[in-house]
């Protein structure tokens, strides 16, 4: 079985209050992208490749290709989603699994939560779909706050750490989408450290009912400014953006990946063709 897991970027994501156990309550919208990367529709490279096959020995392997992550593979989600899979349903025949990664990491894209859950639902349906996909969402919790939303892979309102989510009624296929990211990752736990949480004046109900046009200065990223205030040339990266055209942009995550929604599928690709950045994509939107 061949998967191909997908980006996500996150339309808004506002830190609203730390809880007692040190995680953080935030609202966002998951909005999933380059779920056609590869294909004649999408050239982009917003998603991975993950194959697996029955294994011919009693063990079970992986090995990883494309884009260099330092991971060691026991430690790798798709390999931890794997061993999560078996204490559910034991008698999972032994696989091998190829992963070949395209998604840049320290993006805030969800990369590796694509990864993982993407496993999940390839063995799932390998075992016959024993597991149901609210269960499978239950399980992909314990390997990432992001997880659970890879399992439906539909636009979320997102609550709690991320795990609460609410489907909702929005379709950005008349926009392309274009991803810059710098050389630099951001520590997701540097990020945090970083913010005072304080709840939004435009919740995602409210943007929802505005054209695309009119989120810029009101759909806001939390992370944006004390990111901006330790690396300036993200802010650099987000004005590019909107000069090169965007109606929208934004950090997604805590970055450091930033994107910007075109109107104009050319000047997303002139925007990607000519940017500053080690990484470019541009992806169309469509569900």
């Amino acid at each position: 079985m061949i998967v191909f897991p997908n980006a996500k970027i996150n339309l808004g994501l506002n830190i609203v209050s730390r809880r007692p156990d040190g995680y953080h309550d935030l609202l966002t919208i998951f909005y999933p992208v380059g779920r056609y990367a590869g294909t004649p529709s999408d050239s982009g490279r917003l998603a991975d490749i993950i194959e697996i096959t029955p294994s011919t020995s009693d063990t079970d392997s992986m090995k990883v290709t494309g884009r260099h992550i330092d991971c060691h593979m026991h430690d790798n989600l798709v390999w931890k989603a794997l061993q999560l899979f078996r204490k559910s349903v034991p008698d999972l025949p032994t696989v091998d699994i190829k992963l070949e990664k395209h998604l840049p990491d320290g993006a805030g894209m969800g990369g590796g939560s694509a990864d993982a859950s993407f496993t999940l639902r390839a063995l799932n349906e390998i075992a016959g779909n024993p597991i149901t996909m609210d269960d499978l969402a239950r399980m992909a919790l314990n390997l990432g706050a992001d997880c659970p939303f890879f399992i439906y892979n539909t636009p979320c309102i997102g609550t709690g750490t991320g795990e609460i989510l609410t489907p909702v009624s929005l379709d950005l296929g008349n926009y392309t989408l274009a991803v810059l990211k710098p050389s630099e990752g951001i520590s997701t736990r540097d990020a945090f450290a970083r913010i005072t949480p304080s709840v939004p004046t435009y919740t995602p109900e409210k943007l929802l009912d505005m054209p695309v046009e009119q989120w810029r200065d009101r759909m806001t990223n939390d992370f944006e400014q004390p990111m901006f205030a330790l690396h300036p040339e993200l802010r650099e990266i987000k004005e590019y953006l909107y000069e090169s055209g965007a109606v929208y942009a934004s950090m997604t995550g805590s970055g450091s990946a930033f994107y910007g929604l075109f109107n104009n599928p050319e000047k997303a690709r002139q925007c990607a063709c000519e940017a500053p950045t080690p990484f470019t994509a541009v992806s169309s939107l469509f569900l």
